[in-house]
């Protein structure tokens, strides 16, 4: 089955079933969940490995301009293909709300690679 290559492991958080066994996320959840942990990882927050992560929290009292966005989206970039070798990202977006100068939303459009299947994620991201 081509999902097996995507994997199963626990949901992040990890959570308990009602019979007690700790919930699994199976092939693309696998992935979504991946993504997600890249994204909210800063660089330098896990001992063993520093490197791990994406650059974006160095920028949260960066000011909210088109120099900023050109960053966190090559930061996003560089760590999914970095971090992530299941997906080709296909291309990220970063876009505010007029009412909320604070926060930009960062959009990944990604495929996964041993199924061809298409999928995004939206991930808010807050300055400061």
């Amino acid at each position: 089955m081509s999902g097996d290559f995507l994997g199963v492991g626990w949901t992040s958080p990890v959570r308990l079933d009602e019979d007690g066994r700790v919930v699994t996320a199976k092939y693309e959840d696998c992935v979504y969940q991946s993504i997600w942990t890249i994204l909210s990882t800063a660089k330098g927050e896990r001992l063993m490995r520093p490197d791990f992560g994406c650059g974006i929290h160095d920028l949260v009292f960066a000011s909210n301009s088109a120099a900023t966005i050109g960053e966190i989206v090559s930061e996003v970039t560089e760590s999914l293909i970095e971090w992530e070798p299941r997906i080709d990202v296909l291309n990220v977006d970063v876009y505010g709300e007029h009412n909320r100068q604070n926060q930009l939303l960062i959009q990944i459009n990604y495929k996964v690679r041993s199924t061809n299947n298409r999928f995004n994620l939206v991930y808010p991201f807050y300055l400061g």
